[in-house]
């Protein structure tokens, strides 16, 4: 009887620990399981995110190269290969004013976001263009907010110059190496329209040339 009993017990303790690995073994699959689609669900996320991102990157890259090209409204523009790039001692005779190219002086405005309060000469602010400046220019018309509202943009944006110019017939002109824009109000949203486009833009005859160590007004 004895030993039937010590048989007995020895077999339910073997059911048991039987019983508890195959529940161990169980919780194990059921974790490596829900590690699996987890890791699944993290990866794909990742790669649908990252798809997206790279997606929106490539679709603003085609918007600003659209944008890039489709000429900014009421521009005027000139042939680049008709104005002159000859660095010239004496005064130029310029076809427009504020001119947008042509020859010039051998120095140029500096137009590191500079704004100048004494109107500069026209020769060298040419050769800031020929760099791929934009050079902003007011008259006696424009309100003394809308000067001020340029000079903060100006300052803030490289490759750009700005002066007052009495004889010029628009209040507010923007100019690049053949290209111009005449508007009213500091405010007008063509004026970020073309420093996005014209600073450092596809018309620039030397791109990447300094705009820094150049003349300063006095």
């Amino acid at each position: 009887m004895r030993k039937t009993s010590k048989k007995t017990a020895s077999a339910s303790r073997k059911a048991r620990i039987e019983e508890l690995r195959r529940a161990e073994r169980a919780r194990e699959r059921r974790n490596r399981i829900l590690t699996i689609t987890l890791s699944t669900v993290i990866v794909a996320g990742l790669v649908g995110w990252g798809t997206y991102a790279i997606n929106n990157a490539n679709e603003k890259e085609e918007q600003q190269a659209a944008a890039a090209k489709k000429p900014v409204s009421g521009e005027k523009t000139w042939d680049a290969k008709k104005l002159g790039r000859n660095h010239v001692a004496e005064p130029v005779k310029y076809p427009m004013q504020p001119p947008v190219g042509g020859d010039h002086n051998q120095a140029w405005m500096t137009c590191d976001g500079t704004v100048y309060t004494q109107a500069i000469a026209n020769e060298n602010a040419v050769h800031s263009l020929e760099h791929g400046a934009v050079w902003v220019t007011y008259n006696d018309k424009a309100a003394d907010a809308d000067v001020k509202a340029l000079a903060d943009k100006v300052s803030k944006t490289p490759y750009t110059l700005m002066s007052p110019d009495k004889t010029q017939a628009g209040t507010i002109t923007l100019s690049a190496w053949g290209r111009q824009l005449t508007v009213d109000k500091a405010s007008d949203a063509r004026v970020g329209q073309f420093l996005t486009k014209y600073v450092q833009g596809a018309q620039t005859p030397e791109p990447g040339a300094a705009c820094t160590g150049g003349l300063t007004a006095s």
